[in-house]
Formats: C-alpha cells, sequence, structure tokens
C-alpha cells in the first residue's frame, strides 16, 4: 500500500499541474489565434480530464482486496488508462476538425513571439513531468502512472514540433504552415492515444506479458534447484502494481509437507527478490512420478527408478503448458 499512496500523491501533482499549463497554453493561444497553439491547448484539457480520472482510479487502486474484489482494486489502473487513450484519440479527432473549420472561416495569427515564450515554458515544465511520472511508474509497477507520464511526453514532443512550425512562420510568413502542423499533430496524438488504449485493453483482458513471461522464464532456469522436479501451468496477471504468479511445482514424492512448503518458499524468494514485494502468489505442489526421472537433476536421490538422461531447459512453452514434462522435451504428460 505504500506504493500506492506514492502514485496517488504523484498523480495529485500532476493533476494540479496540468491545469496551470492548460491556462498557460490558453493564454498563448488568445494571444496569438495560432490554430497549432489551439490544438495544443485542446490537448491540456484532455491532460486535466485524464489527470482527475487517473487520480481517482489510483485512489481506487490503493484500497486493500476485500470480500468482493479479493485481488484487489488494481484493474482501476487499466481502466484508467483506457479512459485516457479515449481521450486522447477524441482531442486528436478535435484538432483535426478545428484544422478544417479553419480552412473555411480563415482568422490571422498575431503576436506569435509572446505565445512561442509560453508555450516553451509549457514544454519544459511536461517533460520533467513526465519523465517523473514514467520513472516513478515503473519503480511501482503503475501503468496509470505510465500512462500519465507517456501523455506528457508526448504532449511535449507535439509542444516542439508547433514551436518549430511557428518559428518557420514567423521569418517565412507562410502561414498555410499553421494548418499543415496542426494535422500532421492531430494524427500523430490520435496513434498515441491509440498505443496507450491497446495496451490498457490488453491488461483488462488480462493478455499475456510476454516480457514479463521471459524474465520469468530466465530466472527460474538461473537458479533451479535439485527438487524442483518440474514447473509448468506457469501463469503471471498483472493488477495495477501487483503482480499474481500461479504455477504447479513438482518436487520428490517423497518430501514431507514441511519440505515440500520450502521449496515453495524458495520459489516464493526467488521472485519476490527480482519483481518486488507488490506481489501474491500460489503454487500446487505435486510429486514426481517415474516418467520425470530421466530428466530430474537431483543427483543424490535415493528413490530413482531410472538413470538421468538430459536436463529439459525450461523454456516459455513448456513452462506455461499445463502438463508435466518427460523424457522427451517435445511431449508432456497431463496430472
Amino acid at each position: 500500500m505504500t506504493t500506492a499512496r506514492q502514485n496517488l500523491k504523484v498523480q495529485q501533482w500532476i493533476t494540479a499541474l496540468s491545469i496551470v499549463l492548460f491556462i498557460a497554453k490558453i493564454t498563448a493561444w488568445f494571444l496569438t489565434h495560432s490554430l497549432a497553439i489551439l490544438t495544443d491547448a485542446l490537448e491540456s484539457i484532455v491532460n486535466i480530464m485524464a489527470g482527475f480520472i487517473g487520480l481517482y482510479s489510483l485512489y481506487v487502486a490503493a484500497k486493500p482486496r476485500d470480500t468482493d474484489h479479493p485481488y484487489g482494486h488494481g484493474k482501476a489502473e487499466f481502466v484508467s488508462a483506457a479512459a485516457e487513450g479515449t481521450l486522447i484519440i477524441t482531442a486528436g479527432a478535435l484538432i483535426i476538425y478545428e484544422t478544417i473549420l479553419n480552412f473555411i472561416e480563415h482568422r490571422p495569427i498575431q503576436k506569435l513571439d509572446n505565445g512561442l515564450i509560453l508555450i516553451a515554458i509549457t514544454a519544459v515544465v511536461n517533460y520533467v513531468a513526465g519523465a517523473w511520472c514514467i520513472r516513478t511508474g515503473k519503480r511501482n509497477q503503475s501503468l496509470a502512472l505510465q500512462a500519465a507520464g507517456n501523455h506528457l511526453q508526448v504532449d511535449t514532443y507535439s509542444t516542439l514540433g508547433i514551436i518549430a512550425g511557428l518559428l518557420i512562420i514567423l521569418f517565412t510568413k507562410l502561414y498555410w504552415l499553421d494548418k499543415a502542423i496542426a494535422l500532421g499533430m492531430g494524427l500523430f496524438i490520435i496513434y498515441n492515444g491509440y498505443k496507450i488504449l491497446r495496451r490498457s485493453l490488453a491488461g483488462i483482458m488480462d493478455e499475456a506479458d510476454m516480457e514479463l513471461l521471459q524474465r520469468m522464464v530466465v530466472l527460474l532456469n538461473q537458479h533451479r534447484r535439485p527438487n524442483w522436479v518440474d514447473i509448468h501451468n506457469l501463469r503471471v496477471i498483472k493488477y495495477g502494481s501487483l503482480l499474481h504468479v500461479d504455477c504447479h511445482l513438482t518436487v520428490p514424492w517423497y518430501l514431507n509437507v514441511h519440505e515440500a512448503h520450502t521449496e515453495v518458499d524458495a520459489l516464493r524468494k526467488l521472485i519476490q527478490d527480482e519483481f518486488g514485494d507488490a506481489f501474491e502468489m500460489f503454487v500446487h505442489t505435486d510429486g514426481c512420478l517415474p516418467f520425470g526421472c530421466p530428466i530430474c537433476i537431483k543427483a543424490d536421490c535415493l528413490k530413482r527408478q531410472h538413470p538421468f538422461q538430459h536436463r529439459i531447459e525450461w523454456t516459455l512453452d513448456n513452462l506455461i503448458s499445463n502438463a508435466k514434462h518427460n523424457n522427451e522435451a517435445s511431449n508432456a504428460t497431463a496430472y
């Protein structure tokens, strides 16, 4: 819960900052009448709305699990990120709409120098705040904070593009570039909104995180213990910052309950040391069967019925399979 409270505090600062930056950008638009600056201001409205949505989602995610939510409330972060992605796409569509309208009703640009100074300041502030958000989000495994940070940095890049374009307009007087920049930024914003939306929907649907699973595979192979005859049916799910790990662990059949539990504890500690304290793990233990002897790496086993032949390297395919491994690396036996 400590990381959840920290996430909430960061989001509070980001939401307040979004309001200040919006005021600065809308002031720049009033000064210049630049359509490109208006696109920046419109995106800041999305920042504010997304900030409040993120704030609420992190407040919900920070709640401990209860009877109605036995896996906690972490999925609220995915909902928040989905809402933010949708809002970003909407902002991009509004920018394109405003640009098309401006082709019909032309409004002259003025006082570009003053407007440029204001939005340049917002770009710097946005980038620093976004980097802070992303760093904290990765450390605390918060998708909502990472989405907010990515949004702020996308806002920075779009602002820098607008600044570059407006500088060209200022010196060349090619005012049609204002509309071209706005159209380009609108499409760029829609694309980034889609990426955030896609990632959040993957979390809501419990889509497998292949990068996370590969890290788990490498970790288990590097620290494999002799009594871990086999691991299979491995599943990893993230609910906000909380990681859930399920698997079946095959141990020598003659271990008593306490000895088998010691092996489970060793597995739990290994994963906890790698991925942090914000995780819970459910392990089903199986006793080994004779067909597992040829692949069992326990050299001092007194109950061995078949000689050891070769060690099967654990891979993503054979770890997620719901079947025990046997002597043929490509085969598995369901038990």
